[in-house]
């Protein structure tokens, strides 16, 4: 006879999925999803039959937690070495090393995940970023939300507007996957020719590119600028580094690259395109941060 799974845990997938878009990292979602699971079972079986709806208890002390959470990541951003960035997802199918995935871990790769909306979230205030992604992105009404976020309905329908607002001022506009997929695969052939004209003519001219090893690994302490400048250092890095595969995958839904030494994955590259240029680009080389990649 096969054991069933309790409903409660049906629950975690989309507690998973809240708590990653809330942190740009899995590893503090799946952190923050256990402790709230933690707190489920501590409670008395009379306890836990007092609530109505437990899908709603519980989404409601995982936001609450990642409250907490991105309030403290401000202070321990600012010992973070060099530039800190989201988490990169692959697609479940594209896991690297044939990690098998649980269903109930996998985050649903929509546009709310992709890096260059991660990165705008990140800029938000903890509160911003709470109330925007439990009302515009799961839906979840503004009084439900005041109850979170400990604010009254009215301010957290400004805090969510606010939020709209930086979204749209930095998002660029909606380019097909497949085109994007195209871009990315001209960037990577233009690389490993090292053919910097080629590289700078698929750069936007005010492009960036921004690294994140964490202290742990070697890149870009501050942001590049200028598509020569960027596609520079990327020659230059090709030619310290003669042993790298690159190879095309999925990043957090979008089209981007990996980089592998020995069949290791050692970075992740995401994009952002927009007007058949690249205009954004991010490497994720902090080794803690490629954990679903390896």
């Amino acid at each position: 006879m096969t054991l069933q799974p309790e409903p409660i845990m049906a629950e975690r997938r989309q507690l998973i999925n809240l708590a990653y878009r809330l942190l740009g990292s899995l590893a503090d979602a799946e952190d923050v999803v256990q402790e709230t699971y933690a707190r489920w079972y501590a409670m008395s079986g009379q306890e836990r039959e007092a609530i109505v709806v437990p899908g709603a208890w519980l989404t409601k002390v995982v936001s609450r937690l990642c409250l907490n959470v991105l309030s403290s990541a401000r202070a321990r951003r600012e010992t973070y070495v060099g530039e800190w960035i989201p988490e990169p997802l692959p697609e479940p199918s594209e896991q690297v090393g044939g990690i098998a995935v649980d269903p109930a871990d996998r985050v649903t790769l929509d546009e709310s995940v992709n890096m260059a909306f991660l990165v705008v979230l990140d800029a938000m205030t903890p509160a911003e970023r709470v109330a925007f992604i439990l009302h515009d992105v799961f839906r979840y009404p503004f009084a439900e939300v005041a109850e979170i976020v400990g604010r009254t309905p009215a301010a957290c329908r400004q805090l969510a507007s606010s939020a709209r607002r930086r979204i749209h001022a930095e998002r660029a506009p909606a380019t097909p996957a497949t085109h994007q997929a195209r871009i990315v695969r001209d960037f990577k052939r233009a690389w490993e020719d090292k053919n910097i004209d080629a590289l700078v003519s698929l750069l936007d001219p005010g492009a960036t590119a921004t690294g994140d090893g964490g202290g742990v690994v070697s890149t870009v302490r501050r942001p590049l600028e200028g598509a020569e400048q960027i596609a520079r250092w990327l020659v230059q890095l090709e030619n310290r580094s003669r042993d790298l595969t690159i190879v095309e995958r999925t990043v957090n839904g979008r089209p981007g690259l990996i980089a592998q030494r020995g069949g290791v994955t050692v970075s992740v590259v995401a994009f952002d395109v927009a007007d058949d240029r690249i205009t954004h680009i991010w490497a994720i080389r902090n080794p803690d941060k490629l954990r679903p990649w390896l």
